[in-house]
């Protein structure tokens, strides 16, 4: 690929990328094509390390979904929804697999509208990408641990903690990119609130999102169940419908539908979802399969419904022992399962809070800091799993690294 030619066409603005996930990273490529000098910084020993994490059970790039559909995967407080289109549209799905082609690594869709690099794997994208970001004359300085941030005469000075020291740099734009506060071995520490907090930065409490919740197992379910699959799911709450699978655990329930209902459960003061164990057919149709059947319920269930021995456990701890098939299969229908509380953020795939949207204007700048941006899990967006939440990294990226290079 040839250099970018903005270097050639203006004046190099400084630019600053603190951290260096999909987010920041995208913003130091887009800054840079654009003819900035860039210098990403990480507290990390490398950078992409979360990206990495998710790559491991099979890198889901994005998804292959038409773009309204995919636009309304997104959500926050006071969520711009116009201008949130505007920053998908800038960087998209096909954008996004087209990217990924110009490194080598091409892309196909699941079935399930996945999208995945064909190895499957995060490491042989994010060298090339880091390569090129290298050949295109991106700085990197990794143990940098961002501390500070003050406007000055020389531009935007930042503070870093290096080598038990604390070392000062001046830049013309800075686009903050340190995630949110999950999976914070990788580096999302959620330690930059207190000092956006301390320069008068609105923040909107980090909480768990796509995530595992707990439900109160009695120890005679949790030994029956615990590791067993629920195929084949509907999982509602609060009027929202997901589709799937879920996966028994020792403290409650994982898996994708409950992942993308965490904003309708995070809203409830006594979260509850409803399962549909056999969304394909209705209570009459099910009481009907009984036929004869007058006792042995669940064991009925089982042979005439195909209902999982985890499904009827789960039954018998919230509805004790049912004595007509009517009653049982209204409970198969909708099982109000109450849940505790969302698993710890140290344990969630990506966090929902972040930096509010009053406080950054149509170009991810903050009001209150000219010439700061912010992209990806900073700020106050959320998305469920299935490629929506790196899109979102790599869209706001996009969007804070154009704003930056061109003094938006």
């Amino acid at each position: 690929m040839e250099p970018p030619v903005g270097k050639m066409l203006k004046s190099q603005r400084r630019v600053a990328i603190v951290g260096g996930g999909p987010a920041g990273l995208r913003a130091a490529e887009v800054a840079v094509g654009l003819g900035a000098d860039v210098t990403v910084f990480d507290a990390k020993p490398s950078v992409g390390r979360k990206f990495l994490v998710a790559g491991k059970s099979g890198l889901n790039l994005t998804n292959s979904a038409e773009f309204e559909v995919f636009l309304s995967q997104y959500s926050g407080r006071d969520f711009p929804a116009e201008q949130w289109r505007r920053h998908l549209a800038g960087f998209d799905n096909y954008d996004l697999s087209d990217w990924a082609s110009g490194l080598g690594v091409e892309t196909f869709a699941a079935p399930n509208g996945k999208v995945f690099p064909f190895s499957k794997k995060a490491a042989p994208l994010l060298r090339a990408w880091v390569l090129r970001l290298r050949e295109f004359g991106v700085s990197f300085r990794m143990r940098h641990e961002w501390v500070g941030l003050e406007h000055s005469a020389d531009g935007i000075r930042l503070d870093f903690r290096a080598k038990n020291r604390v070392i000062e740099a001046s830049f013309d734009a800075v686009v903050l990119a340190m995630g949110g506060a999950s999976w914070p071995q990788t580096g999302s520490t959620g330690a930059w609130v207190p000092i956006l907090q301390g320069l008068g930065i609105e923040l909107v409490p980090l909480q768990s999102a796509n995530c595992g919740w707990e439900c109160d197992w009695t120890p005679e379910t949790r030994a029956r169940i615990e590791g067993k699959p629920l195929q084949n799911l509907q999982v509602s709450a609060n009027g929202q419908t997901q589709t799937g699978e879920l996966v028994v655990t020792r403290y409650g329930l994982e898996g994708p539908p409950i992942y993308a209902l965490g904003p309708e459960l995070r809203g409830m003061e006594a979260p509850v979802i409803e399962i549909d164990f056999k969304p394909t057919f209705t209570e009459a149709r099910l009481v009907a399969k009984m036929e004869s059947a007058r006792r042995n319920f669940y064991k009925e269930a089982g042979l005439r419904w195909k209902l999982s021995e985890t499904a009827c456990v789960i039954l018998q701890q919230l509805y004790g022992e049912f004595d007509n098939a009517a009653a049982l299969a209204q409970a198969v229908k909708c099982c109000r399962l109450p849940l505790a509380r969302p698993r710890p953020i140290a344990e969630a795939i990506s966090t929902a809070g972040g930096v509010g949207w009053g406080e950054l204007d149509e170009n991810l700048m903050l009001r209150k800091l000219p010439g700061v941006y912010c992209a990806g899990e900073m700020i106050d967006w959320e998305a469920p799993t299935g490629g929506f939440l790196i899109q979102g990294c790599f869209a706001t990226g996009n969007v804070a690294g154009e704003a930056a290079a061109g003094g938006a």
